[in-house]
């Protein structure tokens, strides 16, 4: 071995990089930042509308018209604050959109009624019954359909589903009496009959969702349903007798 090896030797460990120790002087591990408050969860173009209506009906459902606000709907879908007041507005805008959605679900629910009833007594009951169904299913989705105070019918969405609504409304009707009724004009009959059909299905309705029909189910017998109630009430002739046993 030369004289000149040890010093070569001693330069190459110098020029090579010391591995960092584990003691507490050696640099430690940058932590990894946690999401910030702008990353929004991905959306293809045009869904996050979409996805908010869908969040905001899980909140209004969960928590409450009290707990639906343009925060918690944001909260819900993963996006940020200002997120539901770019699409809706305010919470006005909000609600009229998810009203009209409510709208659209319950009248694609009263379309298709029927389409199971086999003879003309199932077929004028079918509807009434869905009206009942869909209102048990989504009270929440119900309730805000009718706060008319809270809503902004100047939408064309809502509108245009509240118009429909009441087309259909006034369709069933017009096939127990057998005549044609034409939602824009009407004689003081057809809109008497009209009224009388929705104040008894949405009357029914609102005291079956508040608990209030309880005590009368309590004291029939044994096994009788707010369905069988239901059907009772909109077959019963004026005299007030229910047919069967």
């Amino acid at each position: 071995m030369s004289k000149s090896e040890p010093r070569t030797e001693t330069a190459r460990r110098a020029r090579t990089p010391r591995k960092a120790s584990s003691s507490a002087g050696a640099p430690t591990r940058t932590a990894r930042r946690p999401p910030s408050a702008k990353s929004e969860t991905p959306y293809h173009h045009g869904a996050l509308r979409e996805a908010l209506l869908q969040a905001a009906e899980r909140v209004l459902e969960r928590d409450g018209l009290a707990g639906l606000t343009l925060r918690a709907v944001a909260r819900e879908a993963g996006v940020s604050h200002a997120a539901p007041t770019h699409h809706f507005g305010d919470l006005t805008g909000l609600l009229s959109e998810l009203a009209a959605v409510g709208f659209r679900q319950f009248n694609a629910a009263m379309s298709s009624s029927s389409d199971a009833a086999t003879t003309p007594l199932e077929c004028a009951l079918a509807r009434p019954k869905a009206y009942v169904a869909y209102a048990q299913a989504h009270p929440g989705m119900y309730g805000i359909m009718f706060r008319t105070e809270r809503l902004d019918y100047s939408r064309p969405s809502l509108h245009e589903a509240a118009e429909a609504s009441f087309a259909g409304l006034a369709n069933a009707v017009g096939m127990m009496r057998q005549e044609q009724i034409s939602g824009d004009a009407l004689t003081l009959n057809q809109g008497a009959a009209i009224a009388r059909a929705w104040s008894m299905v949405h009357g029914f309705t609102t005291l079956l969702l508040d608990g209030r029909l309880k005590d009368i189910l309590g004291r029939l017998p044994e096994g009788t349903t707010a369905e069988r109630l239901l059907e009772a009430m909109l077959t019963a002739p004026i005299s007030g007798k229910v047919p069967g046993p």
